[in-house]
């Protein structure tokens, strides 16, 4: 049993999943990082050698430095009814000072209370459904925000629209009413008058003669 804790950060960190289908390899990455100011050596193993293919399998990871192991399942018949029971275990060690001339024999010669170790079961989905990651979440989340704000912004319009053709109708509306409020009823309409007719000759004559008589009674 390890004594001490795993020192990398392992992601993912609970479950390696492959996704269908299984009639060809299917990759899944585990990626290591070292946050220590230690070198750190790994070794990745697993419970079903004969049907994974991993690389690389050991190494040595430099401090704040960062390793990604491809974990390759290989092509198979998938069993719905069979229970999968792979594990895989990622077993570390602080490597020592100085240049490691031969890995193999420095796990062989370490003690267990060196050793540190993380393990991951294996899940196998035959939809090919891909799990939501942090950075598609992300993106949703954006493309879901962008949506909305053009939802926003096209029901602002629509009422906008809504809006000018109302006071379109109003304004036709007043001008109508003004035009009938000036066009007075024909009953109060005021007939403009005509000019006279001219008057008859004989009239003129009367009023010549007229005056004429209060000239004359003038000058006498």
């Amino acid at each position: 049993m390890s004594k001490l804790d795993q020192v990398l950060q392992i992601e993912p960190s609970v479950e390696l999943v492959f996704r269908g289908p299984f009639n060809e390899v299917v990759t899944a990455d585990l990626k290591l990082t070292n946050p220590s100011d230690k070198r750190v050596c790994f070794k990745v193993k697993t419970t079903a050698p004969k049907r994974y293919c991993v690389r690389p399998n050991s190494g040595v990871i430099e401090s704040k430095g960062a390793v990604t192991v491809a974990v390759m399942l290989q092509p198979f018949d998938y069993d719905p009814n069979e229970k999968n029971k792979h594990k895989f275990m990622v077993q570390t060690m602080f490597a020592p000072d100085g240049k490691i001339e031969n890995q193999e024999q420095l796990w062989k010669d370490v003690l267990p209370e060196q050793l540190m170790d993380s393990k991951l079961k294996c899940v196998l989905d035959p939809t090919g459904n891909s799990a939501p990651t942090v950075g598609n979440v992300d993106s949703q989340k954006r493309q879901d925000e962008e949506i909305r704000r053009l939802k926003e912004q096209i029901n602002a319009l629509k009422e906008e629209n809504s809006n000018i053709k109302a006071e379109e109708v109003r304004l036709r509306k007043v001008a109508m009413s003004d035009t009938v409020s000036s066009t007075p009823p024909p009953s109060q309409r005021v007939e403009v008058p005509t000019q006279a007719s001219a008057l008859p000759p004989y009239v003129y004559l009367i009023v010549v003669l007229i005056l004429g008589i209060l000239i004359g009674k003038i000058i006498l």
